[in-house]
């Protein structure tokens, strides 16, 4: 039995412009897996039902419930395959390769209905500049097996670091999880109080943002951020939120966004990429949670000692 510790990993490269289009039709295949999540979960606050969970071969709905039992679809990005596996001992398997969001949607579409799973979706991409319904969609059809593979490498790497990072916090907070709408990795810890009304928000905004809150992630890159990053944001931000610093790597407040941002970059070529995404996580959810009054003592674990 090989008992040797595992060599610390090199954190990959990830530029944008490398694997955009690759992005872009990943993202809208991601979307389409999401919503027939979203559509036969049950609702749980924040629309935490919806997301996906980084696992040692991809990302995974985790178990979504149907016709006595349950079912679950894993986009695996060691083998280039999307899985669908029931508890009934059934599954299909579908290549992820260069084809068009249409091309997927109608394969996955059929694939879930052999399976005996009968559902339909709203086929409108969310969260994303001019969409293209997903039936419609031949524009998204690339698939670089390559840098979906570092993308899932990355979220291996980060998980862990967000993983203690929630244990250190004992009020509410999210799990580490993966937003389909966004293509973000999130983690997010409350105050415990409600937000203020948002005035004409829609009830995903609504419902999202019911309670004070600081959430910390990472996003692989989009306008006007073009390029991996990680970042940090106060809801509602409280006065002083953007005058706070953001760790000792050089992350910094974007107004327009506002939102503390890191560059991925800078925490791949740290000595300690783990010690400098942490450093960035307390430091940002420090100036969130000063400047908005919140109850630390009662809501960290206490240091072991």
């Amino acid at each position: 039995m090989n008992n040797q510790p595992i060599a610390n990993p090199e954190w990959p490269e990830l530029p944008l412009a490398a694997w955009q289009d690759t992005l872009a039709t990943l993202h809208m295949w991601m979307q389409i897996v999401g919503k027939v999540r979203l559509a036969l979960s049950p609702p749980i606050n924040h629309w935490w039902q919806s997301t996906f969970y980084i696992n040692s071969t991809g990302l995974n709905t985790s178990e979504i419930p149907y016709a006595g039992g349950i079912f679950d679809v894993q986009f695996d990005f060691v083998h280039h395959q999307l899985v669908i596996q029931t508890s009934h001992e059934t599954s299909r398997t579908m290549a992820l390769q260069p084809r068009s969001v249409a091309n997927f949607y109608q394969e996955f579409m059929s694939a879930l209905q052999a399976l005996g799973i009968h559902i339909k979706i709203w086929t409108m991409p969310v969260e994303i500049p001019a969409p293209i319904a997903f039936d419609l969609d031949e524009q998204h059809a690339s698939y670089d097996p390559e840098y979906a593979h570092r993308f899932w490498r990355i979220l291996t790497l980060v998980d862990p670091v967000f993983e203690e990072f929630r244990g250190r916090f004992i009020g509410k907070s999210s799990p580490v999880h993966v937003f389909w709408g966004s293509c973000d990795l999130a983690l997010t810890r409350f105050s415990g109080k409600r937000a203020p009304e948002r005035p004409g928000a829609d009830a995903i905004t609504r419902e999202g943002y019911s309670h004070e809150l600081i959430s910390a992630g990472f996003w692989p890159g989009s306008a006007p951020f073009p390029e991996p990053a990680f970042y940090c944001y106060a809801a509602p931000e409280p006065p002083g939120f953007a005058d706070a610093g953001a760790g000792k790597l050089g992350g910094y407040y974007h107004p327009e966004l506002h939102e503390f941002l890191l560059r991925y970059e800078d925490v791949r070529k740290a000595a300690s990429p783990a010690a400098a995404l942490m450093d960035f996580l307390e430091s940002t959810y420090a100036a969130g949670a000063n400047a908005g009054k919140w109850d630390r003592t009662n809501l960290e674990r206490a240091a072991q000692k």
